[in-house]
């Protein structure tokens, strides 16, 4: 019993922080590029040098988190409110 516990608990406190996270920082570096903007290049020497822009981020090396897309996703629902078609009873004809 308090081997569930214990894992509950480390998973009650990933997830807060993650949520923090999210809140804090909603932008993370782009994993493609690194955060750069473009790919890391050598030349025919060996040594970096800029390379192509990176269309993963567009240029600017910084992407929406996961869970911040997540929220993003869920407030604009509930903004909307229901949209989900509801079925139309028809009276009987007489």
């Amino acid at each position: 019993m308090t081997l569930i516990l214990l894992a509950s608990a480390c998973l009650t406190i990933v997830t807060l922080g993650y949520v923090s996270l999210c809140a804090g920082s909603p932008f993370g570096n782009c994993r493609k590029c690194r955060g750069f903007g473009y790919q890391l290049t050598t030349d025919r020497k060996g040594r970096p040098k800029r390379g192509k822009h990176c269309r993963r981020c567009d240029g600017h090396g910084k992407r929406i988190r996961l869970g911040r897309r997540l929220w993003n996703v869920w407030s604009r629902i509930y903004r909307q409110g229901s949209d989900t078609p509801t079925a139309r009873r028809t009276l009987p004809k007489g």
